[in-house]
């Protein structure tokens, strides 16, 4: 071969690029088919009715679901006073308690607030109950706290993929996804939020296991929830016996103390003051807390902040030096109430809390009906003949 019959490019039959051509095609093809069909399989069993009527209902998107339900049941049962409360485990208070005041207050409690939980859970939860933005007197949400203290990155709780995953629209993906910190938990709210049944593969496979038992769960669950809860009473644990010297950095507990309430006072009360004030917690709070608010821009609602009695022992202020205050910032919003930020100071004993973070049978009992009376002071009073209504 000489070096010009070398140096010539080679040149296909045009019949074996026309054929090239064609398995290229048919390959992405088939790989837009396999793609479209597993996206419409999981939307099928997952984006309708299908599945999550029969999820696990001990479990996170379960609790979600029997609280969304069950709060879209008493609007239908209770008139127009309704004053809905929104927060984690430590908002401890019983509605039938707080209830026990509707014919002093007009206003008629109920709770859609879960353990574990945060804003964003929140804003998907009052989405899907609100549609109309006009069904509650009142939204009440309980903070920790009116200032801004920067602990952790609240957006890396991978547990709002699991609460709030039935609940999201593909609208929905752009925010979502984004609404956490982490590239990897950022990927994984993306591909799940687009493919749930990843979240939904655990909970399939227990399914699977027993499927009898799973479908009496559920219907044990959907006629027991509303009563079980309205009728719950707490543990009458006490933290009496617990002291913190602050200056030695030291806790002392009564002999009966157990491990939840040790573990808890170093958690939630003796955390290390070292984290560096950024402003980080407080942007997340005006972003999420901001997209509420402003989805009742228009709406006769009002929103309403309290802060919750700050614990068995109150952390001394002067550890962290804070910032800024985003709840009392979107108070001066239209619309926007705050309860006045001591109303629970005299609920800080430890007699009353059952650990570190959680108010006991006691506490509740005192919560509650304060709880009714503060928020319904904000609120105002309601109109002769329908208290209640």
């Amino acid at each position: 071969m000489s070096s010009s019959q070398a140096d010539r490019p080679l040149v296909l039959p045009p019949s074996v690029v026309t054929v090239t051509r064609f398995a290229i095609l048919r390959a992405a093809a088939a790989c837009v088919l396999a793609v479209m069909g597993v996206f419409g399989f999981d939307a099928l069993l997952f984006r309708t009715k299908i599945y999550p009527q029969l999820i696990e209902p001990d479990s996170s998107t379960g609790l979600f679901e029997l609280t969304l339900r069950r709060e879209q049941k008493a609007q239908r049962q209770y008139g127009d006073n309704l004053v809905v409360t929104l927060g984690d485990s430590r908002f401890g208070y019983a509605p039938r308690l707080a209830d026990a005041l509707t014919p002093e207050t007009g206003y008629v409690f109920r709770h859609a607030g879960m353990p574990g939980t945060d804003v964003r859970a929140w804003y998907y939860m009052l989405r899907d109950l609100d549609p109309s933005t006009r069904r509650y007197r009142a939204i009440v949400f309980a903070v920790n706290d009116y200032m801004d203290e920067d602990y952790g990155v609240p957006e890396n709780d991978p547990r709002l993929i699991h609460y709030a995953v039935n609940r999201l629209r593909l609208s929905d993906i752009p925010d979502f996804y984004t609404a956490f910190d982490d590239p990897l938990l950022r990927w994984e709210a993306f591909r799940d939020s687009i493919l749930k049944g990843l979240v939904y593969q655990n909970d399939i496979m227990a399914f699977l296991t027993n499927p009898v038992q799973r479908i009496r769960n559920v219907r044990l669950f959907n006629q027991g929830w509303p009563t079980w809860t309205w009728n719950y009473i707490e543990s009458s644990k006490t933290m009496a016996g617990v002291s913190i010297d602050w200056t030695a950095w030291k806790a002392t507990f009564p002999p009966g103390a157990d491990q939840n309430q040790r573990d808890t006072v170093g958690d939630f009360l003796m955390y290390s003051p070292g984290v560096p004030q950024t402003g980080h917690y407080a942007a997340f709070r005006r972003k999420w807390f901001g997209k509420i608010i402003d989805r009742y821009r228009n709406s006769p609602t009002k929103i309403v902040f309290l802060r919750l009695p700050r614990g068995p022992i109150v952390r001394p202020g002067n550890l962290v030096q804070k910032k800024s205050s985003s709840i009392r910032e979107l108070g001066q919003r239209p619309h926007v109430l705050l309860v006045p930020e001591h109303a629970f100071d005299s609920l800080e004993h430890p007699e009353l809390f059952k650990d570190a973070m959680h108010l006991n049978r006691e506490g509740v009992a005192r919560f509650s009906p304060m709880l009714a009376e503060e928020v319904s002071k904000v609120l105002g009073p309601i109109a002769p003949g329908q208290a209640g209504k």
